[in-house]
């Protein structure tokens, strides 16, 4: 179990949780590791891993629930996940338990999996890290190559999770990325050059691009509707709001969860998606934001991650 101390109110009662539950289902009881300002779980899931665990489970935020989904890759170990932070929203979008500690565990020490892709963000990538849309392949591990297991994001999006304290966020959850999206309803677009796959690259004035495996953002808000956690495809929001109205018509349609786009918000899907802006813009991966780039590129890898679902 590689937890996140900060996420949690007593280690002692999450310890005794799970060697309850653990007894119950005839399983070893866990052992608990936790991250740390330096390490969020990286090496944490590499020597769980390496020493043999039958399963890694997640319990924090999303930050660590990435941390652990990107070790896990490319591994037969599958991933445990355990309610903790603000969003859960690997959880939520797998229709896995967010509330209930003892829940959750159960679920994490059975037996079912499900197997979901994953997807890699590429900041600033080298000519030798760019794919080749028309067979495209997962890109080697580097410094600058980030797994994301729901969404990743450039422009707005990043803006927003970037400004959300910790501190809001645990006394008023969702709503501290709503006040921190407030902020900045009236930064400057930015111009983008946008490539699905293989097509022809298309210009546009944005403010933010959402990309994702999962369609559920924070507060129970589907961003991306056809997405699906196992297409072996990525969704793709683009959106390019002018002005408060612009603002308000995109917000309206996607929380009453219409499916047609407007003039300020266009859904697509793709492999492979590249985008490169005028001017360097910050940019995110499951809430944990990566600082700025001027071009990055998005890549799915299918099949990649087992997490335990029952």
């Amino acid at each position: 179990m590689i937890v996140n101390p900060t996420k949690v109110d007593d280690l002692d009662d999450v310890r005794s949780c799970l060697a309850a539950v653990a007894a119950e289902l005839g399983v070893p009881e866990p052992r608990l590791v936790e991250t740390t300002a330096e390490d969020p779980g990286f090496g944490q899931t590499r020597e769980a891993v390496a020493a043999g665990a039958s399963v890694v489970c997640a319990l924090g935020g999303d930050g660590t629930v990435r941390a652990v989904a990107q070790e896990l890759v490319g591994t037969d170990v599958p991933l445990g996940l355990l309610p903790g932070g603000t969003g859960n929203l690997l959880a939520r979008n797998l229709g896995l338990p967010v509330t209930s500690l003892e829940d959750a565990a159960r679920i994490a020490l059975g037996s079912t999996v499900r197997r979901i892709d994953v997807g890699w963000l590429v900041v600033d990538p080298s000519e030798e890290q760019l794919v080749d849309p028309a067979s495209p392949t997962c890109p080697e591990r580097a410094d600058n190559v980030h797994a994301f297991a729901v969404m990743a994001g450039l422009g707005f999006d990043a803006h927003v999770m970037d400004d959300a304290p910790e501190d809001v966020k645990a006394r008023a959850g969702w709503a501290a990325y709503v006040a921190s999206g407030a902020q900045h309803l009236g930064d400057e677009p930015f111009g983008l050059e946008v490539r699905l796959d293989d097509g022809e690259p298309t210009r546009v004035e944005a403010r933010t691009v959402v990309v994702g495996s999962c369609g559920e953002l924070t507060g129970g808000v589907v961003l991306l509707p056809d997405a699906e956690v196992d297409d072996g495809c990525l969704d793709v929001a683009v959106l390019t709001p002018q002005h408060l109205l612009h603002w308000f018509g995109t917000a309206a349609r996607v929380l009453t969860g219409r499916r047609k786009d407007g003039p300020a918000l266009e859904r697509s899907r793709a492999k492979v998606v590249h985008l490169r802006s005028e001017r360097p813009e910050p940019c995110e991966v499951d809430g944990d934001v990566l600082g700025e780039a001027t071009e990055t590129l998005f890549v799915v890898q299918p099949s990649a991650l087992d997490v335990r679902v029952g």
